[in-house]
């Protein structure tokens, strides 16, 4: 996969969907690693998440990465999750988030040369298609080493390159044990990211 030092470069990233990718892979994200990775690559405009907050609970999981990641480089999109009951009588949360995904590529893509979509949801394939017409570059990062797969095959073909999660994994995985033996003890706590292991939000 190319980049190109002076291309304009946008993130997006399906929260649940890179969490559930990179919770098969074993590993966690550290999202402060991430956005120094890809602004390394070229210019770097603008890196969104999404996700589904659940707002009705005092206090949520996933709201300190939430703040975490509003107050560190992050464009957060966020909506809160609606709760409902299959036709078996289970309780289901829904906070599917393609649309805000698919609408912010689509205003964004004038802007940028270089799109990378964090997600394996074959629902994006007509978006990356409509995107490359306008003549933008398109790359998915997802993984295909997971039991099953966690991207679509449709995607993957559209998709301009694919970029497997666990490649990048040594550039973006959280390092426990570097962390807990050499944390700064100055370091305010509010710049320390917490972890998204065990707290993001799994929605329909």
């Amino acid at each position: 996969m190319t980049f190109y030092p002076e291309e304009r470069i946008g993130l997006f990233i399906d929260g649940s969907n890179l969490y559930a990718a990179a919770r098969a892979l074993a590993f966690d994200i550290d999202y402060k690693r991430l956005l120094d990775y890809f602004s390394g690559k070229g210019r770097l405009i603008r890196a969104f998440y999404y996700t589904a907050l659940m707002e009705e609970q005092e206090y949520s999981p996933i709201r300190p990465l939430v703040d975490w990641l509003d107050y560190n480089g992050y464009t957060m999109v966020t909506k809160p999750t609606k709760e409902f009951t299959d036709s078996k009588g289970r309780r289901k949360i829904k906070g599917n988030m393609d649309i805000e995904l698919a609408i912010d590529v689509m205003e964004m893509a004038e802007r940028l040369d270089h799109i990378v979509i964090f997600s394996g949801d074959g629902d994006f394939r007509r978006l990356v298609e409509a995107v490359q017409r306008k003549g933008v570059r398109v790359s998915v990062v997802s993984t295909v080493r997971s039991q099953p797969p966690m991207v679509a095959d449709e995607l993957r073909r559209q998709a301009d390159y694919f970029m497997e999660l666990q490649d990048l994994q040594p550039d973006i995985a959280r390092i426990r044990d570097r962390e807990d033996a050499h944390r700064d003890e100055d370091q305010d706590e509010d710049d320390q990211m917490p972890s998204d292991s065990e707290i993001h939000l799994e929605t329909a």
